[in-house]
């Protein structure tokens, strides 16, 4: 083979050993200036979404308003494995009123000698509305064994009549048909509700927990260990 031709595999030689040492050596390295390469997600370690903000609603009123309902048969009931009650999310994510912060507990949900009845939407307005979200869930049983239920309680700080905090709940196991509701989750509203005013936990992880799932509420904020929800009376209403 003439020199030339030799000389030239040579170079060609020389190029292909420098270009797999600088894949097997530092290749794959991100470039000078690009930062750190990203430690590999672990399996099973997707990332979760936050949970949405609540939304505020007007607030109490001097007089209310019967309010809209969402469209009838569009509302869907979820249930829990022990066949407890949870509303349609997309109907009934919750509601806050703008009148309750953290800063002013001792003057609102904590007050002595109540707040709730102050604020409350009158039995015949609520009623109207009862009706009409009965026909958005599809509930058909007796009316007087549903709970027209503030999602986020009045005692928690919820809005008294934004539609998005109200829904038809439906009794749970063990209910006596006309012996009107039997409501759990009136007792973890309550047990939340003293929590707030002890400085157990903030007004506004209350209010997310009870919004995601009455009947997990007490757990997820570190008030109990599990099992079924409390039996503590509803102080103050809904």
């Amino acid at each position: 083979m003439p020199a030339p031709a030799r000389r030239a595999l040579a170079v060609a030689a020389a190029v292909l050993l420098a270009a797999a040492a600088g894949c097997s050596s530092g290749g794959g390295h991100p470039a000078k200036g690009s930062g750190h390469a990203s430690a590999p997600a672990a399996a099973g370690d997707a990332a979760r979404p936050a949970p949405a903000a609540i939304v505020t609603g007007p607030g109490p009123k001097s007089s209310y308003e019967v309010q809209p309902q969402p469209a009838p048969g569009s509302c869907h009931y979820r249930y829990t494995a022990d066949k407890q009650p949870l509303p349609d999310p997309n109907c009934t994510p919750g509601a806050l009123s703008p009148a309750v912060n953290q800063d002013n507990l001792k003057d609102t949900i904590c007050k002595q000698g109540g707040y709730t009845s102050a604020i409350r939407p009158p039995a015949n307005l609520t009623g109207k509305e009862k009706a009409e979200n009965a026909k958005s869930y599809g509930y058909t049983g007796p009316m007087g064994d549903a709970e027209y239920d503030h999602l986020i309680s009045l005692q928690l700080g919820g809005d008294p009549n934004d539609a998005r905090n109200l829904w038809i709940q439906p009794p749970s196991p063990g209910h006596v048909p006309g012996k009107g509701p039997n409501n759990p989750k009136d007792s973890v509203e309550t047990h939340l509700h003293t929590a707030i005013c002890k400085g157990q936990v903030t007004l506004a992880a209350a209010q997310q927990a009870i919004a995601t799932d009455w009947t997990t509420a007490e757990v997820t904020l570190g008030l109990k260990s599990g099992g079924t929800p409390t039996t503590e009376p509803d102080a103050d209403g809904d």
